[in-house]
């Protein structure tokens, strides 16, 4: 266990909402004891612009919390490398009970995932860009089986689910220009996929391109500074502290 731890078309979001059943759950934070579980991505893990790990949006939230007087328990699962399916396997696999308990246990539940899925498929969508459709379709399916789970294992815990920043913003101008609009694919797939299981989306692209060359500083690498990911957290605070009561 570790304890620390990319133009598409807007039919795809329609597609994922008419074929997506909704769910709403009431679910409450209680106000002295959070138990906490993350799962997702390098961003979850803390993967830093250099190669090493580091503090993640995930530690920067706890301390939050621990400034706000709360008593929080981090179960960190996020993994680098991570895609939707290792995270439906952490979830569906019985042998991993543990993952699973400390989600049946949880206040709290926030989740980065669906790059890696796309990143593994950019060649493929560059050279023909209507695979992009199938690709979204399919991060979308899995994150819905993914909070469903989540849902079905703990109806009362409170999911927060992250979009994605621009990983990408030292690379020229026109080479943005073709892989802005399949990021903002992406996290219109996950918006869609979240608000349709009653979950909570944090958007991270807007705060972070107010400094994004200083919040993604290796332009061979698309993971956040110790800053970045201090403001990714504030973001996930600003939406649970808006969000508790609900």
């Amino acid at each position: 266990m570790k304890v620390r731890k990319k133009v598409i078309s807007m039919m795809v979001a329609g597609a994922l909402l008419v074929s997506l059943p909704f769910h709403a759950f009431a679910k409450d934070l209680d106000k002295e004891h959070v138990d906490y579980v993350a799962l997702g991505d390098s961003l979850a893990a803390g993967k830093t612009p250099y190669g090493t790990e580091d503090k993640s949006y995930v530690d920067f939230l706890s301390e939050r919390f621990e400034q706000s007087q709360y008593n929080i328990e981090v179960n960190n699962y996020g993994e680098s490398g991570y895609k939707t399916t290792n995270v439906i396997d952490q979830l569906y696999n019985p042998l991993n009970i543990e993952v699973q308990n400390s989600i049946k246990e949880a206040e709290l539940v926030t989740i980065d995932i669906g790059a890696n899925d796309l990143l593994a498929h950019l060649q493929e969508i560059q050279a023909d860009p209507t695979q992009a459709t199938n690709v979204l379709r399919e991060i979308g399916q899995n994150l819905f089986l993914i909070l469903s789970k989540i849902d079905e294992l703990n109806a009362d815990t409170k999911v927060y689910v992250m979009g994605y920043y621009n990983p990408f913003p030292h690379y020229p101008e026109e080479e943005q220009a073709k892989l802005l609009p399949l990021l903002g694919a992406l996290n219109e797939t996950i918006e869609t996929v979240a608000n349709q299981n009653g979950d909570v989306f944090v958007q991270t692209e807007k705060v972070i391109k107010k400094h994004e060359e200083d919040y993604v500083p290796n332009p061979m690498d698309i993971h956040l500074s110790q800053e970045g990911y201090q403001i990714i957290a504030k973001e996930f605070w600003k939406a649970i502290m808006k969000n508790k009561n609900k």
